[in-house]
């Protein structure tokens, strides 16, 4: 099984420089694919001067960053991509970890892992919690859409997650045209083909700061795109599972008091009017928001999702 590691960058040379340090140094052999969005500070250079330690390639101009994903899914020959931003880096096992994951249940096409979400100076901030059963688990497909819409599969962001990547092809890649959730569409596409797999060790760590690709966009834009991520997933949801599952409606109540809230630590009181009105008189709401905490907080969840052990 080959692993290739696909960086996609523009303009952050000094933390691209993590990142793909951060991949040549696994304990297992891989290759590292970075794909560069025509930045104009130093990228390149710095890129060639690694010589054949990596793949280079070079857009003519900027793709934005699904497009540099698709890109790189292209030029990579190993059998699992495993995504990380020019921002984010991984632990040295990563790959071994998650190789070991997937050779315990072949039959996966995804598999994402705990991150630390880390400042600039690499101090942590916050944890993806543990969730399931021992170190590692698997998700049979069928209720891997019923997690996802639970949010009790917490596959992440790019730097968490691997993926077959033949099901990333065939399942048409990346959407550029979308602002924001463009890797949690992926993943819900991705999820139609095959079993999930989560590792219950923190391999991944994600840069939070003010240069993050999400932290510019609008929090109402956000909270509408969640919502459409939230209807596409609830379209995927198994039959046998769809009676267990919320309304959209009350998800639509839910997303609005979890945005408001985000919206108070902002600060942007007009904001928290707007969407927290009329969501905070639905009781549904404010339950999905308790176990929504409760399951960030390492609560044990409900046991609506199966979830197998695997023997790492």
């Amino acid at each position: 099984m080959k692993f290739s590691v696909v960086i996609a960058t523009y303009n952050r040379v000094d933390l691209l420089k993590r990142a793909i340090a951060s991949a040549l140094n696994q304990t297992i052999p891989c290759e590292v694919v970075v794909v560069d969005n025509a930045s104009t500070d130093g990228t390149e250079d710095y890129a060639r001067s690694l010589g054949d330690q990596i793949i280079y390639h070079r857009n003519p101009t900027n793709a934005n960053h699904a497009g540099a994903i698709n890109v790189g899914a292209k030029v990579a020959t190993g059998e699992w991509i495993k995504f990380v931003d020019d921002d984010d880096y991984i632990a040295a096992n990563c790959l071994e970890v998650m190789q070991a994951a997937i050779a315990c249940h072949p039959e996966a096409v995804i598999c994402s892992c705990q991150a630390s979400q880390v400042d600039l100076e690499g101090q942590e901030l916050s944890r993806t919690p543990m969730c399931g059963p021992g170190e590692a688990f698997y998700i049979p497909q069928d209720a891997v859409h019923l997690g996802m819409f639970l949010e009790q599969v917490p596959f992440g962001t790019p730097v968490q997650v691997a993926v077959r990547r033949d099901i990333l092809l065939t399942s048409g890649g990346w959407d550029a045209s979308m602002t924001s959730c463009v890797e949690i569409d992926s993943w819900i596409r991705i999820a139609e083909h095959g079993d999930a797999l989560f590792i219950n060790q923190c391999l991944a760590y994600r840069t939070i700061w003010p240069g993050g690709y999400d932290q510019h966009i609008d929090l109402i834009r956000r909270k509408d795109v969640n919502f459409e991520i939230k209807e596409r997933i609830y379209k995927r949801i198994s039959p046998k599972y769809r009676n267990q599952v919320p309304s959209l409606t009350a998800i639509r109540n839910y997303l609005d008091l979890h945005w408001g809230f985000v919206a108070l630590k902002q600060r942007k009181l007009k904001t928290v009017a707007s969407m927290c009105f009329p969501a905070t008189f639905s009781p549904q709401a404010w339950k999905l928001l308790r176990q929504a905490s409760a399951f960030r907080n390492h609560v044990s969840e409900t046991a609506l999702v199966p979830k197998i052990p695997l023997a790492l």
